[in-house]
């Protein structure tokens, strides 16, 4: 896949209100599936759990100025890039610092367009990630607003759908309050299995509802996607043929294949 407009990176947000539904496991995994099509990506944790951050294997003695400081004023962009020592893969890491910002940006002007300034400093990426927290606060609604889309990871389970139509009207204020640009990507089902029929029950009445925007490739429920992030490494380092690795890797070319047509 070729970008469009060139010195423009594709901006988007991993954003889910609800937690434990695999935002950061599909971060992380997305991220490293597109460098495995040679594509250029930048991860930035936006999370103040910083499990991003740590699932890459960066510990937080050896983080220095990370999104926070940005977020604030008190560092340059590309002060708080860090490489993770893995091809094509940059990150902006997080602490729990980041539970501040709320509080620090809470008198300043366009605070929701803080985190696309930042951005902006770094147009030379394919793909930047952002894996948002589990909430509808300053962060995500800043994630909003930088993004070009959303890609929205959906538990297989009962409650899936009543906080995805909360999620969805958020971003149809976001669209029209400042970013007119943004678009939900798609949706991803995640934890699935197959075994239980109200996971498959779920599946259908999802993909009924949202029809094309819900993607193919869907995450089942995995042991070694769950033991990764402990390890430091995404699937395809830790173990590339589970399967696990194998629908990260297709949810990857699905992701890549969508950029082709008009959003």
């Amino acid at each position: 896949m070729i970008r469009e407009s060139p010195g423009v990176s594709k901006i988007v947000a991993i954003a889910n209100q609800k937690g434990g539904v695999g935002k950061t496991t599909t971060a992380i995994n997305l991220a490293a599936g597109l460098t495995m099509f040679r594509h250029s990506v930048l991860l930035v944790d936006c999370d103040p759990q910083g499990n991003a951050t740590t699932g890459l294997g960066i510990p937080p003695s050896k983080i220095g100025m990370h999104l926070y400081h940005a977020l604030i004023g008190e560092a340059a962009p590309e002060d708080v890039l860090m490489k993770t020592g893995l091809p094509n893969l940059d990150l902006i890491p997080s602490t729990p610092d980041l539970v501040g910002v709320e509080q620090d940006l809470a008198g300043v002007e366009g605070r929701e367009r803080v985190l696309a300034r930042i951005l902006a400093a770094f147009p030379s990426y394919d793909f930047v990630v952002l894996d948002c927290p589990p909430s509808l606060g300053l962060m995500t609604v800043n994630a909003l607003a930088a993004s070009h889309s959303v890609i929205i990871p959906l538990q297989c389970e009962y409650y899936a759908l009543e906080g995805l139509s909360q999620l969805v009207q958020t971003i149809r204020i976001a669209k029209r309050a400042f970013n007119p640009r943004l678009h939900i990507e798609g949706i991803l089902l995640t934890m699935y299995d197959y075994r239980v029929r109200l996971g498959y029950q779920v599946a259908q009445d999802v993909r009924a509802h949202f029809r094309e925007l819900v993607y193919r490739t869907t995450i089942p429920r995995n042991v070694r996607l769950s033991e990764s992030p402990s390890h430091g490494q995404h699937i395809f380092a830790y173990d590339p043929r589970s399967k696990g690795a194998e629908c990260y890797l297709s949810l990857a070319k699905e992701f890549l294949l969508r950029q082709r047509r008009p959003s």
